[in-house]
């Protein structure tokens, strides 16, 4: 039966309150909406405000706002990860479990076909007391659940935490020793009495089935292994990205400032809406890339213990690279930026997001990973496709201005061989991304897999 003619069904979406988890599920929804199915999405007010404008569908789409909690130790009037660091995350976490009583009425009002969640492993509760089925999203890499988060890592050592997991494929994406050490902190604490491991676990275990926002070329291996570890269905969304809105239309000042330089000669930095670099770390970054002589634009969070980058910059900064190059603290519009022809390199913190994103543009992509998920797209980007290059650092992860500047010049100097294995890399992989009906394909097979589900 073609897709016009099965059901239309009524999906709820309940991610984790994270921009770099609430967009993905929006652009599932949008892909969904397109094809005539009713969404519900529950999220908090400040975040609706901020994605409302990428709803393509608002006659299909319907958001509901959630009261959130206040949890001690969360500044008032929390509601997103972005909103504050890392470490406090956990505390944002006890706030998502708390809304399940909420949660639970709109459900029981909304009476959906299908739940989509992620962090919140208690929805399959709620489902066998309502009645419907679930499925646990997950917007990252395969490659990094299958290695940190499946039973195999219940009750094991730092030591074997530091090799992969026990049928792991054959890979180039693992975690070296010293960044190994640091999957423990998936056993930390995430939420009042839960940890990290157990929440996502939990998740995968006990849902009908699992989705992960990837395609069988780059992770069919990862797939395949979680398939096995969890015994049951992994269902693929493909490389979902939406189509360009007025919204990434570049705003004036970013167009007019990039349509000085020449095409492919400009760097763009931008470490996604959580990473908050140590102020060293952060002057590291900037001089890096002052060094390589090229024009740039440089977009992070304010570095730790100041409000903004203007005061973190080393000294005579400003004055040295005043109309060559830009460090600012707001939100641009990233994929409008990639998609203009002055930017020849991204240099990025690895997020899934903007690997897809990356992969999709035409720029050379120098990768500085913080967190064990993002070393682990980075060793997908880098070692396994060939399209990336890693930028080395020490044992605490912090990278120095020189091995920054040295890695960005490995592809962005004319006649480099690396530079050029990497473009000729990038080139193959993005013409099978964008190929006519490959995005489409995976979301007529994930329709069908949700109607047999």
């Amino acid at each position: 039966m073609s897709e016009n003619k099965k059901k239309k069904l009524h999906i709820t979406m309940f991610p984790w309150f994270a921009l770099g988890h609430i967009n993905p599920f929006l652009h599932l929804s949008n892909e969904l909406a397109k094809r005539g199915h009713q969404i519900s999405f529950l999220l908090p007010k400040k975040a609706q405000i901020q994605v409302e404008n990428t709803n393509f569908h608002p006659n299909l789409i319907k958001f509901h706002s959630l009261k959130i909690p206040h949890v001690d130790g969360l500044p008032l009037g929390t509601e997103t990860a972005s909103e504050v660091p890392m470490f406090l995350t956990s505390h944002l976490a006890t706030a998502l479990d708390q809304t399940l009583d909420q949660i639970k009425i709109l459900l029981s009002n909304l009476k959906p076909d299908i739940v989509f969640y992620d962090f919140a492993y208690w929805v399959p509760d709620i489902a066998s007391e309502i009645g419907f089925k679930t499925v646990c999203y997950n917007a990252v890499s395969a490659a990094s659940i299958a290695i940190a988060l499946v039973p195999a890592r219940k009750s094991c050592t730092i030591e074997e935490m530091m090799k992969p997991p026990k049928g792991y494929p054959p890979s180039e994406v693992v975690l070296r020793g010293h960044e190994a050490r640091g999957l423990f902190t998936v056993f930390q604490e995430y939420g009042s009495g839960v940890t990290f491991f157990e929440r996502v676990t939990t998740s995968l275990a006990r849902c009908d089935a699992i989705s992960i926002w990837t395609c069988r070329e780059l992770e069919g291996p990862f797939c395949d292994y979680l398939s096995s570890q969890y015994n049951k269905p992994v269902f693929l969304t493909g490389p979902i990205l939406p189509e360009p809105s007025s919204q990434d239309r570049l705003d004036e000042k970013w167009a007019n400032w990039l349509q000085q330089f020449r095409p492919r000669s400009v760097l763009f930095c931008a470490l996604g809406s959580q990473l908050v670099l140590e102020k060293g770390q952060f002057q590291e970054l900037v001089l890096g890339i002052e060094s390589t002589n090229l024009p740039f634009l440089i977009t992070v969070k304010p570095p730790l213990g100041v409000k903004t980058v203007e005061e973190a910059l080393p000294e005579g900064f400003e004055e040295r690279t005043k109309g060559k190059g830009i460090v600012c603290g707001e939100f641009v519009q990233q994929i409008g930026i990639l998609n203009h022809s002055s930017i020849g390199c991204f240099v990025s913190h690895g997020g899934f997001g903007s690997m897809w994103e990356s992969l999709m543009n035409e720029c050379q992509i120098v990768l500085v990973p913080q967190s064990c998920d993002h070393i682990l797209h980075t060793r997908l980007l880098a070692n396994e496709l060939k399209v990336a290059v890693e930028v080395e650092r020490d044992e605490n992860g912090w990278f120095t201005k020189e091995n920054l500047c040295k890695t960005i010049r490995s592809v962005m100097d004319e006649g480099s061989e690396l530079g050029e294995l990497i473009k000729k890399n990038h080139v193959k992989w993005k013409e099978t991304l964008t190929r006519p009906g490959f995005m489409s394909g995976y979301i007529e097979e994930f329709m069908n897999n949700l109607h047999e589900l």
